[in-house]
């Protein structure tokens, strides 16, 4: 019924570094906050899909480019704890331009705590599924965005590290056609499927009752 309880909805971001390009990064934080209503690019939460219980992890690309910054990696590794905690499968959703260079090595940190939390998650037999929608790219891809259990796309989604204008400048050469989309990807086995958004819930579903052995919703 659309209902859930969010997690960690108070952390913000500060400015250590008193990063400054065209404004200053503090302004640029305060300023998306009071467009967006948001207080960083991702929201955490814990809710029941078809009557099981779900920790979700989302992120939004309106706030700086979904960039993945300290308070996202934070938000992400205490979704998880909690998906640890309580035996609760865990769900990422990602759109991400990647890491947050306001934030330099403290954004670069998240990639290698956002992984070894999934890692911890593993260990624990804790069903982890990944969803990349458009753009899924950067850091975000670096990290959390490959790691699922189950690597699910989105139909046409742009996946990769950097973007095909940057790798087709840096190398000289020709890409292949459909390069980075995720019909590329899945042909090449760095996805499991593709899936419509509104085919989602029941697949998602279906593949946490197949890898926990239980009945089928």
């Amino acid at each position: 019924n659309n209902e859930f309880k969010e997690l960690d909805a108070n952390l913000t971001s500060k400015d250590p570094l008193k990063f400054e390009d065209t404004k200053k990064y503090s302004d640029r934080l305060k300023d998306v906050m009071d467009k967006t209503k948001l207080k960083d690019a991702i929201r955490t939460g814990v809710g029941k899909s078809k009557g099981k219980d779900l920790v979700v992890s989302c992120m939004d690309f309106a706030f700086i480019g979904g960039s993945m910054g300290a308070v996202v990696g934070e938000k992400i590794a205490r979704a998880i704890d909690y998906s640890i905690k309580h035996k609760i499968p865990f769900v990422m959703i990602s759109k991400s331009g990647g890491a947050r260079m306001m934030e330099a090595a403290m954004s670069l940190m998240q990639l290698a705590k956002t992984s070894a939390k999934l890692a911890q998650l593993a260990e624990e037999q804790i069903p982890y599924i990944s969803l990349c929608t458009d753009p899924t790219t950067g850091g975000t891809t670096a990290s959390y965005a490959m790691l699922g259990d189950i690597n699910i796309g989105e139909p046409g989604a742009l996946i990769g590290f950097a973007g095909p204008r940057i790798v087709r400048d840096t190398t000289g050469k020709d890409l292949p056609e459909g390069f980075q989309t995720s019909e590329f990807l899945l042909e090449h086995g760095f996805l499991d499927f593709i899936a419509h958004r509104k085919e989602l819930k029941n697949k998602i579903n279906l593949y946490l009752d197949l890898i926990q052995n239980q009945p089928i919703r």
